[in-house]
């Protein structure tokens, strides 16, 4: 069937797209920009929490099979994404 890790990494996937559902919809409820406002910015924490997370267990599900200067290049990257996204 499929790996733990993938089953891991689509169940923080799935997780990650219900909050944003659920917030859009809370969104929609206070109908109010300044509580909208506070909203999405707690989703500013959401989004880097799953991509580092997601990508952590892809990197130990395929730890054995890749050296670990691939898996220290690809947590560089991941490092200069969220440098980016924060600057």
């Amino acid at each position: 069937m499929w790996e733990k890790a993938i089953m891991g990494m689509a169940a923080l996937r799935i997780l990650s797209g219900s909050i944003e559902i659920l917030a859009a919809l809370l969104i929609l409820k206070v109908n109010q920009v300044e509580k909208a406002l506070m909203i999405n910015s707690g989703l500013a924490i959401v989004g880097p929490v799953i991509l580092i997370t997601t990508t952590a267990i892809g990197l130990l599900g395929m730890s054995d099979r890749i050296s670990f200067a691939k898996i220290a290049w690809i947590m560089v990257g991941v490092s200069f994404i969220l440098i980016g996204v924060r600057k």
